[in-house]
Protein backbone atom coordinates (compact mmCIF):
# COMPACT_ATOMS: atom_id res chain seq x y z
CA UNK A 1 0.00 0.00 0.00
CA UNK A 2 1.00 3.53 -0.85
CA UNK A 3 1.84 5.48 2.73
CA UNK A 4 3.37 9.04 3.87
CA UNK A 5 6.18 8.45 6.17
CA UNK A 6 8.48 11.00 8.33
CA UNK A 7 12.05 9.79 8.43
CA UNK A 8 13.12 13.00 9.91
CA UNK A 9 11.65 15.21 12.43
CA UNK A 10 11.49 19.17 11.04
CA UNK A 11 11.36 17.86 7.22
CA UNK A 12 8.83 16.88 4.63
CA UNK A 13 7.81 13.39 4.48
CA UNK A 14 7.66 11.01 1.77
CA UNK A 15 5.03 8.93 -0.15
CA UNK A 16 6.31 5.16 -0.47
CA UNK A 17 5.36 1.70 -0.56
CA UNK A 18 5.37 -0.52 2.59
CA UNK A 19 3.39 -3.63 3.89
CA UNK A 20 -0.31 -3.48 5.37
CA UNK A 21 -0.75 -3.51 8.79
CA UNK A 22 -2.29 -6.32 10.95
CA UNK A 23 -5.88 -6.96 12.42
CA UNK A 24 -8.04 -4.43 11.97
CA UNK A 25 -7.80 -1.90 9.05
CA UNK A 26 -9.76 1.42 7.96
CA UNK A 27 -9.86 1.99 4.42
CA UNK A 28 -8.89 5.20 4.16
CA UNK A 29 -10.81 8.06 2.25
CA UNK A 30 -9.71 11.24 3.48
CA UNK A 31 -6.71 12.57 6.01
CA UNK A 32 -6.40 16.23 7.13
CA UNK A 33 -2.73 17.31 7.56
CA UNK A 34 -3.39 19.50 10.64
CA UNK A 35 -0.65 22.08 12.55
CA UNK A 36 -1.06 19.37 15.57
CA UNK A 37 0.39 17.00 12.55
CA UNK A 38 3.37 19.25 11.86
CA UNK A 39 4.01 19.96 15.47
CA UNK A 40 4.77 16.19 16.34
CA UNK A 41 6.44 15.59 13.22
CA UNK A 42 8.85 18.79 14.36
CA UNK A 43 10.52 16.65 16.95
CA UNK A 44 10.11 20.15 19.37
CA UNK A 45 7.00 19.58 20.48
CA UNK A 46 5.84 18.31 24.27
CA UNK A 47 5.77 14.47 23.22
CA UNK A 48 9.28 14.40 22.37
CA UNK A 49 11.25 13.44 19.46
CA UNK A 50 9.06 10.86 17.26
CA UNK A 51 10.12 7.09 16.75
CA UNK A 52 10.74 7.31 12.69
CA UNK A 53 10.05 6.03 10.25
CA UNK A 54 6.63 6.50 11.23
CA UNK A 55 2.88 7.33 9.25
CA UNK A 56 2.46 10.62 10.31
CA UNK A 57 -1.88 11.69 10.51
CA UNK A 58 -3.69 11.72 14.12
CA UNK A 59 -6.99 12.07 12.25
CA UNK A 60 -9.14 10.69 9.52
CA UNK A 61 -12.25 9.46 8.14
CA UNK A 62 -12.41 5.91 6.11
CA UNK A 63 -14.52 2.61 5.67
CA UNK A 64 -14.88 -0.02 8.56
CA UNK A 65 -16.30 -3.18 7.40
CA UNK A 66 -18.16 -1.08 4.95
CA UNK A 67 -19.44 1.58 7.18
CA UNK A 68 -18.11 5.19 6.85
CA UNK A 69 -16.16 5.94 10.38
CA UNK A 70 -14.22 9.12 11.53
CA UNK A 71 -11.10 7.77 13.66
CA UNK A 72 -8.37 9.21 15.76
CA UNK A 73 -4.90 8.30 16.30
CA UNK A 74 -1.79 9.13 18.26
CA UNK A 75 0.73 9.12 15.62
CA UNK A 76 3.86 11.40 16.83
CA UNK A 77 2.60 11.95 20.30
CA UNK A 78 3.66 7.82 21.00
CA UNK A 79 5.01 4.97 18.83
CA UNK A 80 2.91 3.81 16.20
CA UNK A 81 1.60 4.86 12.68
CA UNK A 82 -1.33 7.47 11.88
CA UNK A 83 -4.01 8.27 8.92
CA UNK A 84 -1.63 9.13 5.91
CA UNK A 85 -2.16 5.70 4.43
CA UNK A 86 -4.25 3.75 2.28
CA UNK A 87 -5.24 1.60 5.03
CA UNK A 88 -4.79 2.30 8.47
CA UNK A 89 -5.15 -0.12 11.69
CA UNK A 90 -7.83 1.22 14.09
CA UNK A 91 -7.88 -0.08 17.90
CA UNK A 92 -11.27 -1.55 18.82
CA UNK A 93 -13.79 0.86 19.73
CA UNK A 94 -12.00 3.98 18.32
CA UNK A 95 -13.54 4.90 15.16
CA UNK A 96 -16.84 6.56 15.39
CA UNK A 97 -19.60 5.62 12.61
CA UNK A 98 -20.78 8.61 10.49
CA UNK A 99 -24.65 9.62 9.65
CA UNK A 100 -25.49 8.73 6.20
CA UNK A 101 -25.15 11.66 3.49
CA UNK A 102 -21.55 12.79 5.16
CA UNK A 103 -18.87 13.92 3.17
CA UNK A 104 -15.78 12.12 4.10
CA UNK A 105 -13.28 15.19 3.02
CA UNK A 106 -15.47 17.69 4.38
CA UNK A 107 -15.64 15.48 7.98
CA UNK A 108 -12.19 15.19 7.39
CA UNK A 109 -11.54 18.86 7.29
CA UNK A 110 -13.60 19.60 9.81
CA UNK A 111 -12.71 16.61 11.98
CA UNK A 112 -10.79 17.88 15.98
CA UNK A 113 -10.62 21.38 14.87
CA UNK A 114 -14.64 21.89 14.92
CA UNK A 115 -15.22 19.25 17.83
CA UNK A 116 -13.09 22.11 19.74
CA UNK A 117 -15.03 24.69 18.73
CA UNK A 118 -18.57 23.06 19.70
CA UNK A 119 -16.82 22.35 22.90
CA UNK A 120 -15.12 25.20 23.60
CA UNK A 121 -18.34 27.13 23.06
CA UNK A 122 -21.05 24.84 24.16
CA UNK A 123 -19.96 22.71 27.06
CA UNK A 124 -16.84 24.97 28.19
CA UNK A 125 -18.07 28.10 27.22
CA UNK A 126 -21.68 27.39 28.21
CA UNK A 127 -23.11 29.39 24.96
CA UNK A 128 -26.86 30.17 25.99
CA UNK A 129 -29.54 31.60 23.55
CA UNK A 130 -29.27 35.34 22.38
CA UNK A 131 -25.66 35.87 23.29
CA UNK A 132 -23.10 38.13 21.60
CA UNK A 133 -20.08 36.02 20.36
CA UNK A 134 -17.00 36.95 19.30
CA UNK A 135 -14.74 34.63 17.77
CA UNK A 136 -11.13 35.54 17.09
CA UNK A 137 -8.79 33.28 14.26
CA UNK A 138 -12.35 33.54 12.76
CA UNK A 139 -10.46 32.66 9.23
CA UNK A 140 -9.09 29.33 10.28
CA UNK A 141 -10.65 26.33 11.05
CA UNK A 142 -11.75 26.36 14.28
CA UNK A 143 -12.64 29.88 13.65
CA UNK A 144 -14.97 29.01 10.73
CA UNK A 145 -16.79 26.26 12.66
CA UNK A 146 -17.23 28.04 15.79
CA UNK A 147 -18.94 31.14 13.71
CA UNK A 148 -21.54 28.61 12.35
CA UNK A 149 -22.29 27.21 15.28
CA UNK A 150 -22.11 29.71 17.88
CA UNK A 151 -25.33 30.67 14.92
CA UNK A 152 -26.33 26.99 15.65
CA UNK A 153 -26.47 26.85 19.09
CA UNK A 154 -28.40 30.58 19.85
CA UNK A 155 -26.03 33.41 19.44
CA UNK A 156 -27.78 36.49 18.12
CA UNK A 157 -24.86 38.43 17.26
CA UNK A 158 -21.29 36.73 15.69
CA UNK A 159 -18.05 39.00 15.30
CA UNK A 160 -15.10 37.20 13.96
CA UNK A 161 -11.62 38.76 14.06
CA UNK A 162 -8.92 37.45 11.38
CA UNK A 163 -5.52 38.91 10.38
CA UNK A 164 -5.37 38.37 6.44
CA UNK A 165 -7.96 39.62 3.89
CA UNK A 166 -8.77 36.10 2.77
CA UNK A 167 -9.47 34.98 6.46
CA UNK A 168 -11.71 37.29 7.69
CA UNK A 169 -13.48 36.72 4.19
CA UNK A 170 -13.59 33.38 4.98
CA UNK A 171 -15.34 34.27 8.39
CA UNK A 172 -17.84 36.00 6.65
CA UNK A 173 -18.73 33.25 4.24
CA UNK A 174 -19.32 31.35 7.44
CA UNK A 175 -21.76 33.99 8.45
CA UNK A 176 -20.24 36.22 10.76
CA UNK A 177 -22.17 39.31 11.42
CA UNK A 178 -18.95 41.84 11.02
CA UNK A 179 -15.02 41.32 10.92
CA UNK A 180 -12.33 42.52 12.33
CA UNK A 181 -8.80 43.02 11.12
CA UNK A 182 -5.94 42.03 13.30
CA UNK A 183 -2.61 43.09 13.55
CA UNK A 184 -0.44 45.48 15.57
CA UNK A 185 0.42 45.38 18.94
CA UNK A 186 -1.83 48.27 20.08
CA UNK A 187 -4.06 47.20 22.77
CA UNK A 188 -6.17 50.02 22.88
CA UNK A 189 -6.68 50.58 19.47
CA UNK A 190 -7.58 46.90 19.10
CA UNK A 191 -9.88 46.74 21.61
CA UNK A 192 -11.42 50.08 19.88
CA UNK A 193 -11.47 48.04 16.77
CA UNK A 194 -13.56 45.00 18.33
CA UNK A 195 -15.64 47.53 20.71
CA UNK A 196 -17.08 49.21 17.44
CA UNK A 197 -17.86 46.03 15.84
CA UNK A 198 -19.45 44.34 18.30
CA UNK A 199 -22.18 47.23 18.72
CA UNK A 200 -22.08 46.25 22.27
CA UNK A 201 -20.54 44.60 25.36
CA UNK A 202 -19.67 40.57 24.07
CA UNK A 203 -21.11 37.59 26.11
CA UNK A 204 -18.37 35.09 25.17
CA UNK A 205 -14.97 34.65 23.49
CA UNK A 206 -13.30 32.19 21.84
CA UNK A 207 -9.98 32.66 21.47
CA UNK A 208 -7.50 30.01 19.63
CA UNK A 209 -4.62 33.23 19.76
CA UNK A 210 -4.12 34.67 23.16
CA UNK A 211 -1.29 37.54 22.93
CA UNK A 212 -2.72 40.47 22.72
CA UNK A 213 -5.63 39.77 21.08
CA UNK A 214 -7.07 37.96 23.99
CA UNK A 215 -6.31 41.28 26.46
CA UNK A 216 -7.77 43.15 23.77
CA UNK A 217 -11.09 40.85 23.71
CA UNK A 218 -11.11 40.57 27.43
CA UNK A 219 -11.65 44.33 27.49
CA UNK A 220 -14.98 43.78 25.31
CA UNK A 221 -16.86 41.47 27.58
CA UNK A 222 -19.81 42.07 29.43
CA UNK A 223 -19.75 41.81 33.28
CA UNK A 224 -19.38 37.78 34.17
CA UNK A 225 -18.47 37.08 30.51
CA UNK A 226 -16.72 34.53 29.28
CA UNK A 227 -13.19 33.76 27.55
CA UNK A 228 -12.43 30.76 26.77
CA UNK A 229 -8.99 30.11 25.20
CA UNK A 230 -7.47 26.63 23.57
CA UNK A 231 -4.47 27.84 21.76
CA UNK A 232 -1.61 30.42 21.83
CA UNK A 233 -1.00 30.85 18.15
CA UNK A 234 -0.54 34.71 18.36
CA UNK A 235 1.66 34.52 21.87
CA UNK A 236 1.97 32.62 25.15
CA UNK A 237 1.49 35.24 27.16
CA UNK A 238 -1.29 38.01 27.58
CA UNK A 239 -1.13 41.27 28.49
CA UNK A 240 -4.94 40.77 30.49
CA UNK A 241 -4.60 43.67 33.34
CA UNK A 242 -6.19 42.87 36.75
CA UNK A 243 -8.29 45.61 36.71
CA UNK A 244 -9.95 44.41 33.85
CA UNK A 245 -10.65 40.87 35.30
CA UNK A 246 -11.65 42.69 38.77
CA UNK A 247 -14.20 45.25 37.43
CA UNK A 248 -16.02 43.03 35.54
CA UNK A 249 -15.47 39.68 37.27
CA UNK A 250 -14.83 37.74 34.08
CA UNK A 251 -14.16 34.04 33.97
CA UNK A 252 -10.54 33.16 31.75
CA UNK A 253 -11.12 29.27 30.60
CA UNK A 254 -8.79 26.92 29.24
CA UNK A 255 -10.11 24.36 26.84
CA UNK A 256 -8.24 21.58 25.42
CA UNK A 257 -10.04 18.28 23.60
CA UNK A 258 -7.63 16.13 25.67
CA UNK A 259 -9.94 16.92 28.52
CA UNK A 260 -12.56 15.17 27.09
CA UNK A 261 -13.89 11.22 28.05
CA UNK A 262 -14.33 8.97 25.05
CA UNK A 263 -17.74 9.09 24.76
CA UNK A 264 -17.98 13.00 24.76
CA UNK A 265 -14.87 12.61 21.84
CA UNK A 266 -17.35 10.40 20.01
CA UNK A 267 -20.68 11.95 20.46
CA UNK A 268 -18.82 15.68 19.70
CA UNK A 269 -17.60 14.24 16.37
CA UNK A 270 -21.07 12.27 15.61
CA UNK A 271 -22.36 16.23 16.18
CA UNK A 272 -20.36 17.71 14.15
CA UNK A 273 -20.53 15.08 11.53
CA UNK A 274 -24.43 15.54 11.79
CA UNK A 275 -24.70 19.02 11.27
CA UNK A 276 -21.99 18.59 8.47
CA UNK A 277 -24.05 16.12 6.75
CA UNK A 278 -27.09 18.73 6.86
CA UNK A 279 -25.63 20.99 5.25
CA UNK A 280 -24.82 23.14 8.59
CA UNK A 281 -21.51 23.38 9.17
CA UNK A 282 -18.67 23.48 6.57
CA UNK A 283 -15.00 24.55 6.52
CA UNK A 284 -12.68 25.80 3.46
CA UNK A 285 -10.70 23.25 2.35
CA UNK A 286 -8.91 21.23 -0.62
CA UNK A 287 -8.43 18.02 -1.73
CA UNK A 288 -4.96 16.74 -2.79
CA UNK A 289 -3.98 13.30 -4.25
CA UNK A 290 -1.95 10.96 -1.51
CA UNK A 291 1.20 11.44 -3.93
CA UNK A 292 1.36 15.31 -3.35
CA UNK A 293 1.10 14.82 0.43
CA UNK A 294 4.81 16.46 0.56
CA UNK A 295 4.33 19.15 -1.19
CA UNK A 296 1.33 19.57 0.79
CA UNK A 297 3.09 19.54 3.81
CA UNK A 298 5.51 21.90 2.81
CA UNK A 299 2.69 24.39 2.04
CA UNK A 300 1.17 24.15 5.50
CA UNK A 301 4.24 24.77 6.91
CA UNK A 302 4.62 27.81 4.88
CA UNK A 303 1.02 28.71 5.26
CA UNK A 304 0.31 28.96 1.84
CA UNK A 305 -3.16 27.63 2.42
CA UNK A 306 -6.64 28.44 1.49
CA UNK A 307 -8.32 26.20 3.94
CA UNK A 308 -7.32 22.55 5.76
CA UNK A 309 -5.38 20.21 3.12
CA UNK A 310 -6.92 17.12 2.76
CA UNK A 311 -5.29 13.88 1.66
CA UNK A 312 -7.37 11.44 -0.31
CA UNK A 313 -5.78 7.89 -1.75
Amino acid sequence: MRAVEVHTPGEPPRVVERAEPDGATVALLAAPITPLDLLCASGASYFGVPRTPYVPGVQGVGTLDGQPVWFPTSAGMAPGDGSMAERVAVPAGAAVPLPAGADPTEVAALGLSAVAALMALTWRGELAEGETVLVLGGGGVVGQAAVQLARRYGAARVVAAARSHEGQQRALAAGADAVVELGGEDLEELAGRLGRALDGPADLVLDPLYGVPAAAAARCLRSGGRLVNLGGSAAEHAPIDSSTLRSRSLRLLGYTNNELTLEQRAQAVATVAGHAAAGELAVAHEVVPLAGAPEAWRRQAAGLTSGRLVLVP
